[in-house]
Formats: C-alpha cells, structure tokens, sequence
C-alpha cells in the first residue's frame, strides 16, 4: 500500500482591515483658543484685550470673538454653522454692541440680512468672524498656498449686505509678540470692495510656524480710528 503525502495546509485567511476609518474632519481642531493684547487709537490711545474662540463638536462649530476696550465698549461676534473637510459653511452669524444685536441667517439657498432682505447663497459665503477661522484652514491644509503676490477672494455676508472680498498677501514679515517671541508671519490687506458698507476693514497677519493662525489682527475704521491685536497666548485641546 503507497505511503499517502502529507496534505498541504491552507494559506490562512488574512485579517479584516479594521483599523477605524479615517476622520473627515480630523484637520478641524476641537477647542482653539487666541487670546490678544489690544492697543488702539479713538481721540487718544486705546488699550484692552480679546479673544478669540473655536469649538467644534462633530461637524458643528462655533466661532466667537470678543473684543473689550476697558469702560468704553465691547464688541463679540459669533458664527455657528457646519464644518466641511475644506470649508466652513455658516448658517448664522450675529454680532453685539453696545448692547444691540444684528443677525444673518445664512439658509442653504438664501440669506436673510438686517431688515428681511434675501439674497442668494453664493457658494463658499463666509461671514466677519469665520473668515479667520477658514482662512486659517486654507493654509494650513495647503488648499491656499500662502506665498506673496497672491490673492485670495471669497463672498463674505454681513448684516448689512454681501460682498465679494479680495486679501492681497502683500508681504512676509516678523512680528515680535509679548510672550511667543519673534514670529514669520504673511500679511494679508483687503482690497476696497465694490459697494463699500461702511469704511471698516480688517488686515490680517498669518503665522505658518503657530499652525497658520492669525496672530495679529488690525481694524480700522477711516484713517483716523484703528484697533491693533496682536496675539499673547494660544491654547488648544
């Protein structure tokens, strides 16, 4: 009787892949904190503080943005909305001062500005508070690159109407920051807009090295009244 061969054994099945699958949003952090020394000028020299909060919970966010000038006013927006692996997309955005509230509602096809006006939703619209947030995203995710000579432009609603904003990157310098030391940072200047709604500008400084956050922010109203931020400490979880 012939010797039987050993039978040869099964390759084994190789192991499910179950390694979790990847965050969509896991390039939106959790909880951003800026806090800002503020100096500035209104018939003499200004001085106070702000801040500047980022939450995010899921795909909910909320941005807010105190700004304190000791006994003489106080300013907070807020945007709340829904973030997108390359965006923000707010639904809702309000603003405070001296006690008095403005609000747009951004719906998925129209927005309703101060005084039931409706406009349509153009796409990627970002509103005050959420463009530093989103722009910040833009670098740091290198959907933007952040270089000079560049130029970027987006649709941003405010109470009082919508418009098409353009920053010129203008220019990469070193900012020196009360407790962070030097920092490289690239400037970015808002060109005027098409119907201006006011004289209020905002110039933007962002800081590759510091997660491209915005680490100085200056406001100006006319040539004669400006708020000047600049970044003291950063705090994340």
């Amino acid at each position: 009787m012939a010797a039987r061969e050993p039978a040869v054994p099964e390759a084994p099945t190789p192991p499910a892949d179950v390694s979790p699958p990847t965050d969509p949003l896991a390039s939106w952090p959790a909880d951003t904190r800026l806090s800002y020394q503020l100096r500035g000028w209104f018939r003499g020299e200004l001085y106070g503080d702000a801040r500047v909060q980022w939450q995010r919970e899921a795909e909910r966010y909320q941005v807010r943005i105190e700004i304190d000038i000791g006994p003489f006013a106080s300013l907070a927006m807020t945007s709340q909305g829904v973030a997108r692996p390359d965006s923000l997309h707010p639904d809702a955005y309000e603003e405070t001062r001296r006690g008095k509230s403005r609000v747009v509602r951004l719906g998925e096809q129209q927005l309703s500005l101060e005084g039931g006006r409706r406009l349509p939703r153009p796409a990627g619209v970002q509103d005050t508070a959420s463009q530093f947030v989103d722009l910040s995203h833009r670098f740091a995710s290198g959907l933007e690159p952040l270089e000079v000579g560049r130029a970027i432009s987006f649709w941003m609603a405010r109470p009082g109407g919508l418009d098409l904003w353009t920053y010129d990157i203008t220019e990469q310098v070193t900012l020196q920051t009360p407790q962070l030391g030097p920092v490289q940072a690239f400037h970015l200047v808002p060109r005027p807009t098409a119907q201006p709604r006011g004289n209020i500008t905002a110039e933007m400084w962002f800081a590759p090295s510091l997660q491209y956050l915005p680490v100085r922010i200056r406001i100006n109203q006319g040539k004669e009244i400006w708020l000047d931020l600049l970044v003291e400490k950063i705090e994340q979880r």
